[in-house]
């Protein structure tokens, strides 16, 4: 059991255990400790734009340059291009500072491997262990030093622009960027301009409270808004950290993660490239599967967390997968989800295709899905409540194997998520309802 990480990394409240900056100094020495080689290790920091980045960022540095670990700091950058410089420049790990789509007052740490992938469940627990070891100092001619990398936005757009042909062309195409005054603020706008599209660009001026506020992936209101006043042919929206992408047509409707991997999908299936299948969650839509399914191409869940869905790709050695909340991998480019890269495989395919977003996205139909978000407070675990067990039986016995009952915890946030899905909306949504306030009376 870990006592620190989550499915995501560290992360809470900024200012309340473990999210402080005495937490983050000791976090840093005890990363240095983990990664030392032969006494030395060179670590990256990047970091999304929310003020308390900046408190944290110090005490990482110290706390690594203690261990002995040199630091390059990356400043504001997108989560992926962490993990593609931590790899390209072959440090020994990457650190992002950043809690993705939460609020400016919630923060948190992700870490890389050398790999640019995930850390393996041994280094994790490694660190925890050293965690709650006595911090200890090298001796001053061994202490780290910190350097800046001032190209590391310019090497991180050329790198999305190598993940399309060098013939690409999106001229004509005029698309409305919602950077959730987040990590993509610079380099998204820079990468579609370099491709040659009409970019109308909101939301892209972060001072260190407005990340993800009403805007981003999980706020596209704004986004749909501008792409039906500006006429243009499609938007897409990022989260603070880059690594999520929804997206909208251009009659304002939203197109999300299951609807963005079922184009990708399809596409490298029609080039020959797909290699293999498709890795969802429990949460990807029961409509996806049997679409796939159609289109003979195979279909796994894994547990909801990109984690898990790339350790299922790894294992299966397929190159796609991806959650509807907009994580998705395409493997052949990168080692995490990239909302950039996913993006721009999305715009590509329309573009082969001579399709509009909104002619791809009615390609299959949704099975209605409906989520129910129920805070509680303490240890007390309400999944594993008799009388939440039995009324999800009891959800599940009335739908007559016309649907799906889920009942998970959020690996991020005190939440049970309550999801019902079937062929019927407005049963499903009854079911949901009913579901969520059993969870709700068990809570309280």
């Amino acid at each position: 059991m870990r006592k620190y990480f989550g499915t995501d990394g560290i992360r809470g409240h900024v200012g309340q255990f473990p999210i402080t900056p005495d937490f983050m100094l000791r976090l840093g020495w005890a990363a240095g400790m983990a990664f030392r080689k032969h006494g030395k290790c060179r670590i990256l920091i990047g970091k999304d734009t929310r003020i308390s980045g900046y408190m944290f960022e110090s005490a990482l540095q110290a706390g690594l340059s203690a261990a002995g670990a040199d630091v390059s700091l990356l400043g504001p950058m997108p989560t992926p291009a962490v993990a593609y410089l931590t790899r390209t420049f072959h440090a020994d790990a990457g650190i992002v500072i950043s809690a993705s789509h939460n609020p400016h007052n919630d923060n948190g740490i992700k870490f890389f491997s050398g790999r640019g992938t995930k850390l393996p469940d041994e280094v994790e627990l490694m660190i925890e262990e050293l965690l709650d070891t006595p911090m200890t100092v090298v001796e001053s001619a061994q202490l780290g030093k910190a350097s800046r990398i001032n190209d590391a936005a310019g090497r991180y757009i050329e790198f999305c622009k190598s993940s399309v042909p060098t013939s690409t062309d999106f001229s004509g195409l005029k698309i409305v960027l919602d950077c959730a005054h987040g990590a993509t603020y610079k380099v998204a706008p820079a990468v579609f301009r370099e491709l040659g599209a009409d970019v109308v660009v909101i939301a892209a001026q972060p001072d260190g409270l407005n990340i993800n506020a009403d805007v981003g992936s999980t706020h596209v209101g704004q986004l749909q808004k501008a792409v039906v006043e500006h006429g243009a042919d499609l938007g897409i929206a990022f989260d603070g950290d880059g690594d999520r992408v929804m997206m909208v047509d251009h009659t304002g409707a939203v197109v999300d993660g299951d609807e963005l991997l079922y184009i990708i999908a399809t596409d490298l299936q029609e080039r020959g490239r797909l290699l293999g299948g498709v890795v969802g969650t429990l949460m990807s839509n029961l409509g996806l599967e049997l679409a796939l399914k159609a289109r003979d191409i195979p279909f796994v869940r894994a547990k909801v967390g990109d984690r898990y869905v790339m350790a299922e790709m790894l294992e299966r050695d397929w190159v796609l997968g991806g959650e509807n909340s907009g994580h998705i991998v395409c493997a052949q480019h990168v080692t995490t989800g990239d909302a950039i890269i996913a993006a721009l495989q999305v715009v590509l395919a329309l573009r082969r295709r001579g399709q509009s977003l909104a002619q791809e996205r009615l390609a299959w139909h949704k099975c209605p899905q409906v989520l129910i978000n129920v805070r509680f407070a303490g240890d007390r675990d309400p999944l594993v409540d008799p009388q939440v067990k039995a009324a999800s039986d009891s959800v599940t016995e009335r739908m007559g194997g016309r649907g799906r009952v889920l009942l998970r915890k959020s690996g991020t946030e005190p939440l049970v998520r309550v999801m019902v899905e079937g062929d019927d909306e407005t049963e499903v949504r009854g079911y949901a309802e009913e579901l969520a306030n059993v969870v709700t009376e068990v809570c309280a």
